[in-house]
């Protein structure tokens, strides 16, 4: 349900996003033909036996696009992602880095656009009873860590949020759906929040936070010491890579944009690293999601 949200929350595609994404969509042969420009991040959900072709894209007579391309300046949703093929996982890792898939065949080769936002979801175990209120799962611990070993570290690396759903009581929901707001109304927070990307970066090569080098971020708008501090002191205690420093930073950013401040302060970089881990957010924390 969060997910099939997702596309909501997007802001319509620019007159060059959606002649690019049409163009996939025309040559895969799924474009309408009373709709011949999509305007909308399109919103991929492949079943979790597609094959690693339909996926990536390939073919035998001609090379055509697969869902990740289809769901280019979109968002590609693996619901069950532990159950799709290993190297169907793992083939999104190069992807998710450069924003383009290169396949190649013994006749030909082709160049496809893949800049997405991946959506994984997955159960506790194989049986989907773990961490309920009931907790009737049978799975032993050995068949749990196989289950979600399917999802290999590299990929979860490339992962900038990570959280965990548990089946709220009663009073928790009554209390949560009182405080939820409209999909409309958090499209226009995103609308803002992607004006100012889109003011910091205009005259730079990149269009949104995720797209901006880790290097460059931190060369062309410096954060303040406070938060610097944060992500130094986790880089020290190896508790983060370079590469998900970077991420915790561009995230940071988003966060900071959704709140209309100027720069991340050391709040907006902790959230960042709480969206990350999958932590539980403390109070204060959940105070920003909701304000947010």
């Amino acid at each position: 349900m969060l997910a099939r949200r997702l596309p909501g929350l997007l802001p319509d595609l620019s007159l060059t996003d959606a002649l690019e994404v049409s163009a996939v969509h025309s040559l895969s042969g799924i474009l309408p033909s009373d709709a011949p420009l999509v305007q909308h991040p399109p919103f991929i959900n492949p079943h979790h036996t597609a094959s690693a072709v339909a996926i990536i894209g390939g073919g035998t007579r001609g090379i055509r696009p697969g869902a990740m391309s289809l769901a280019h300046r979109g968002v590609l949703f693996l619901d069950e992602a532990p159950e799709f093929a290993s190297n169907v996982i793992d083939a999104l890792r190069q992807p998710l880095e450069s924003g383009q898939v290169l396949i190649s065949r013994a006749s030909q080769s082709a160049v496809f656009p893949a800049r997405f936002q991946l959506v994984l979801a997955a159960n506790p175990c194989p049986c989907g009873r773990g961490g309920t209120v009931s907790d009737q799962c049978q799975c032993t611990p050995l068949i749990r860590r196989r289950y979600l070993d399917r999802i290999s570290g590299p990929i979860r690396d490339r992962i900038d949020i990570h959280r965990s759903l548990t089946m709220p009581a009663r009073p928790e929901l009554m209390h949560a759906i009182d405080r939820s707001r409209s999909t409309s109304e958090l499209a226009a927070v995103v609308a803002q929040a992607r004006q100012r990307q889109s003011a910091r970066l205009k005259d730079t090569p990149w269009r949104v936070n995720c797209d901006v080098p880790g290097s460059e971020l931190r060369k062309r708008w410096p954060i303040d010491e406070s938060a610097r501090a944060v992500l130094e002191s986790q880089l020290r205690a190896q508790r983060l890579s370079a590469r998900s420093s970077d991420r915790v930073l561009a995230l940071a950013w988003s966060v900071a944009d959704i709140r209309d401040h100027e720069g991340p302060n050391r709040d907006d970089v902790a959230l960042a690293l709480a969206l990350r881990r999958g932590t539980p957010l403390t109070p204060d924390l959940r105070d920003l999601v909701v304000a947010s």
